[in-house]
Order: structure tokens, then sequence, then C-alpha cells
């Protein structure tokens, strides 16, 4: 089972200034590969690799490892993308959305995440710091920090790349542990109904009620904001909203985790399996009202 583990790293102003320089070369030489391979229409990476691996050390000074892992960020955002047009999540042939993502390279923001590997990052846990490449030479004993279970996994289990990320003027590392699944109880001895709803976000045959009062509160004062920067039509108010229907439906989707999680432990204590009702295709059954709609369907 794959977990993402995030940490925050805590740098010096130096060390961050070399993170934000190293960050902003790597994506600029990003969309640099980026328009080759759409201009060439090469998507393998051992030739994309040839064709641009030179430019990207000399012009933008970048190490053997850091260039690899720039070509594979963009081959992977062209996986990415073509596999979303075959699914049709941009819409069919021919739509306004569809013809805007293949008319043009794909872009890279100046700190867009950048992935590393262990040739380029190391990792100190008992220390609680990384050894990291810079554009200024490699960044030893930068601490880190994070939940001590998140650290523990973290030293156990950590596999593969780790992504240095900039948000909200912070710099994180995020790393992908492969956990051990616990085995599946295919005998339980019993079973624990939940039904879902509206009011009642979940209400298991236990009599444990999770109720959605506060949920759909902050819903209903977040379609208020949007209203209100959707009536400014300018660009800031659309990114604004955008800013906030995403940071709504994190917060609904942390509410809905520690649910499932208590429900799960429940089960899990009393060696019962869990039921949940069937819900799939209920937009084609139901008619709401237009009041009724955002509830529903969000």
């Amino acid at each position: 089972m794959k977990i993402v583990v995030q940490v925050k790293l805590l740098p010096s102003p130096e060390v961050a200034t070399a993170l934000s320089t190293t960050l902003h070369a790597c994506n600029r030489a990003a969309d640099i590969v980026s328009g080759v391979a759409y201009e060439t229409g090469i998507t393998s990476r051992n030739e994309l690799q040839r064709v641009v691996y030179a430019r990207l050390k000399t012009e933008f000074r970048l190490a053997a490892q850091p260039a690899v892992r720039t070509v594979k960020k963009v081959v992977d955002a062209y996986t990415t993308l073509s596999a979303n047009i075959r699914a049709g999540g941009l819409g069919p042939q021919g739509s306004n959305r569809r013809r805007r993502a293949e008319s043009k390279p794909i872009r890279f923001r100046s700190d867009a995440a950048q992935p590393y590997d262990d040739r380029i990052l190391s990792w100190q846990h008992e220390a609680r710091t990384v050894s990291i490449w810079t554009l200024a030479g490699r960044m030893k004993g930068v601490p880190f920090a994070g939940f001590p279970d998140h650290l523990a996994m973290l030293a156990k289990y950590r596999q593969g790349e780790s992504d240095l990320v900039y948000r909200g003027g912070m710099w994180f590392l995020i790393a992908v542990c492969e956990v051990p699944q616990a085995p599946l109880d295919v005998d339980p001895v019993d079973w624990i109904g939940v039904d879902r709803g509206i009011a009642n976000l979940a209400t298991t045959s236990d009599g444990d009620n999770y109720q959605g009062r506060r949920l759909a509160r902050y819903r209903r004062w977040n379609a208020r904001k949007r209203a209100e920067l959707q009536a400014k039509h300018t660009r800031s108010a659309t990114r604004r909203v955008k800013r906030r229907a995403k940071r709504e439906a994190r917060h609904a989707t942390h509410v809905n985790h520690k649910i499932s999680k208590e429900i799960v432990a429940v089960a899990r204590r009393t060696g019962r399996g869990i039921a949940l009702e069937e819900l799939s295709g209920i937009r084609d059954r139901v008619r709401p009202s237009r009041d009724q709609r955002a509830a529903l369907f969000s």
C-alpha cells in the first residue's frame, strides 16, 4: 500500500535561496524540454534525453541526475495529458478545452515540484536532516520536521523519488512509502452497517451518528463567498474562486477521512466487516430541485 508522507524542511536563508534558484532553473529547463517534445513529437524518455541533455547541462548548469529527472518530469506530464484526453477528461474531439490543451506545449510554474532521487537527495533519519543537491552545490545537514508517526514510517518504508515542493512560503519534501498492507479479514464475526447521508454524513448500526451540520454550514458560507467573487468578473476574483473551491474540497475530504478511520478502527477492534449502502447511479435515479443540487452532488 502506497502512502504519501510530507515533511517540512527548515532551511537557513542561504539554503532557501539556493533551493529557490534551483527550483526555478529546473522548471525553466522543463519548459525548454516540453517545447522540444511538443515540436518533435518525441515521447520516449531516452530519445528526448539524447536531444536535450547537453543543453540542460550547459545552459542551465544542471548536474546529470537533475537533468534526467527533469526530462522524466516532462515525459510524465505528457503521458498524463494523453491519458486524460483518452479518458475524455478534456472533452470530446474539437471542444475548446481539448483544443487549448493540444495546441501548445505544457508549461511548468516557476515553483512547480521537482523530483529528487537517492543520488541527489539523502536522508539522515536519526539526525532528522537531509543532504540535497542545488545549483550552489550539495547542501548538507538541512533539518526537517514532521509528525512522529510519519517520520517513523518514512525511515522504515520510503521508496523511490521524493518531490521538493515550495508552497505558502515554506519548503516541503514529499515522499512515497510502500507500507505492507494488513491481511484482509475474509471471515468477519459480524457486520457494521453504514448509512450515508447529507444531514448525517454517516450513521452506523451501532448507533454512532456523524453529523454534517458544521460541514454544511461551511459549504453554504463558501458558496456565498464564491458568488460574491464571481460577481466581480475579474481575473483575480476567478483565481480566488478556484483557490476557495480547492480549499473546500480538501476540508470535506479531511472530514470524511476522519469519519472513515473511526469506523474502520471500531470494525478492526471488534473483528467485524463494514457494509455500505449501494449509492452508485444515484444521480440518475433522483431529480432534485435546484436548491438541493449542491447538497446532493457536491
